[in-house]
């Protein structure tokens, strides 16, 4: 092999690796902002405020029906 050839090899395997170790430095940083992130926090007490309220709402509506019945 030309030594031009196995340079384009070294180069191109270099390239690609560091491309790698970027993208892999990036996925981390941002996995760790979205841990750090309120949001889900707020999504899961915004699912629970909702959760609670229907089953109010379940519970008003289903005793509504057992008076009406009653009478």
């Amino acid at each position: 092999m030309s030594s031009a050839l196995i340079h384009d090899k070294l180069f191109i395997k270099t390239f690609w690796e560091q491309k790698i170790v970027n993208q892999s430095q990036k996925r981390e940083v941002e996995e760790g902002r979205m841990k750090k992130s309120a949001l889900t926090k707020l999504r899961d007490e915004w699912l629970m405020r909702l959760e609670t309220r229907t089953k109010h709402l379940k519970n008003f509506s289903d005793n509504r029906a057992t008076n009406s019945t009653d009478a």
